[in-house]
């Protein structure tokens, strides 16, 4: 009768007898194990880091765009609409007096050169007002942000991000200094904080000025967006159906605006992507399905081989369960091994995904290291269950013959 500790032991030795073939289904079975690991990780990575993108616009955020356009989210596509009215700074004036509406904040946007002391820099120019900078969390490194005043005022003041200011003046002190924005002059009062940013701004990047100022640098009246802040989140449905009301009322009765909320776009593409990182595990699991495949076949093998073996302890006593079991463990042993193995990779290379984008959470899911190792475990066993019939079927005086 074959204990647990003999039934190990058979399984252990076994493995151990042959040991490149022991290495190479380890090897087949790590590498299933490591490509649902680290597709699971790069899947989720960047389903985290759309969620994170959105969440550093607030969670109260409503974005009017220009023109009517049917979208589940914003991407490039979404930044280019037809319509037949623009935006005005007279549009996010109204917006204010919409109930639940805490903030509201103009956008202009443009490309320019920026200058000071010889040193020149094209990048990108917001103009925008005051609230922007709590619609858009940023934080102040030095100074202060845009004045409140009115937004057809257009003070000829600058704010610029971490990165404008380093390569502009160095080790100099920035505040109080005037650039030079194409043929326009601007005081620097306040320089942002470095790492803000979302939906494609970086802030380091920027320099931000009044509206108005923008505006007239651009020679352009109409607006790129128009942020809107409801007062808490429960308050978003409330201020989104006023926006639209006034909006309409103010662009005789046509609904030509499109209002994009948080959770419409979050919803979208975390149903996106977390199909996206499904579909990949699925795919990468396919790879475990042929190291089970490998794992029958090699068991076959050391069955053909060890024919005489298994003649040997059935003449001793052994039963055709202990057998089965025996070579059942065998399998189980080399899945479970390759197993931990595929894991120490996956997590490996989901370290060396965060290490070369610092910026993707690349970290495996939970649900997808439980999956990819019991289905390894699993898929050995499996496919060990022939191999294992068939070595308890044998005759043990035609297996003896065999020596």
């Amino acid at each position: 009768m074959m204990g647990l500790r003999d039934t190990l032991g058979f399984a252990t030795r076994a493995a151990g007898g042959n040991p490149l073939r022991t290495a190479l289904l380890m090897l087949a079975m790590a590498i299933g194990v490591a490509a649902v690991v680290l597709l699971t990780a790069l899947g989720d990575g960047a389903r985290r880091y759309v969620v994170n993108e959105f969440n550093a616009l607030g969670s109260s955020l409503i974005i009017v765009l220009p023109g009517r356009t049917e979208t589940g989210g914003v991407g490039a596509g979404s930044f280019v609409s037809n319509t037949s009215r623009d935006l005005t700074v007279d549009d996010a004036e109204a917006l204010l007096r919409a109930p639940g509406v805490a903030r509201v904040a103009p956008l202009a946007l443009g490309n320019a050169e920026v200058a000071y002391g010889g040193k020149l820099r094209e990048g990108p120019i917001i103009g925008t007002s005051a609230d922007f900078r709590e619609i858009r969390n940023y934080r102040m490194a030095q100074g202060r942000f845009l004045p409140r005043e009115d937004l057809r005022r257009g003070s000829a003041v600058a704010v610029i991000g971490a990165t404008v200011r380093a390569e502009l003046f160095g080790a100099d002190a920035a505040l109080g200094k005037f650039i030079r924005v194409a043929d326009r002059r601007y005081r620097v009062i306040g320089v942002l904080a470095s790492g803000g940013s979302g939906l494609g701004m970086t802030a380091d990047e920027l320099v931000i000025v009044p509206v108005a100022a923008a505006q007239s640098l651009f020679n352009t009246a109409s607006l790129f967006r128009i942020f809107v802040e409801a007062r808490n989140r429960d308050a978003v449905p409330t201020a989104k159906t006023a926006v639209l009301r006034i909006l309409k009322a103010r662009h005789d009765n046509e609904e030509d605006v499109t209002l994009i909320t948080q959770d419409a776009v979050l919803g979208t593409f975390d149903r996106i992507l977390g199909a996206l990182t499904l579909a990949v595990a699925g795919i990468a699991a396919i790879s475990l399905a042929v190291a089970g495949i490998l794992v029958m076949n090699v068991m076959l093998v050391a069955v053909t081989q060890r024919t005489a073996e298994i003649g040997l302890l059935k003449a001793l006593g052994a039963t055709a369960r202990a057998i089965r079991l025996a070579f059942l463990a065998e399998a189980a042993l080399l899945s479970l091994a390759g197993a931990v193995a595929g894991l120490a990779l996956g997590h490996l290379g989901a370290w060396g995904l965060r290490l070369a984008f610092p910026d993707l959470p690349a970290w495996p899911p939970d649900w997808a290291i439980a999956a990819g190792f019991g289905t390894a475990l699993v898929t050995g066993m499996l496919f060990g269950v022939m191999p294992a019939r068939r070595a308890a079927a044998l005759d043990p005086v035609d297996a003896l013959s065999k020596r």
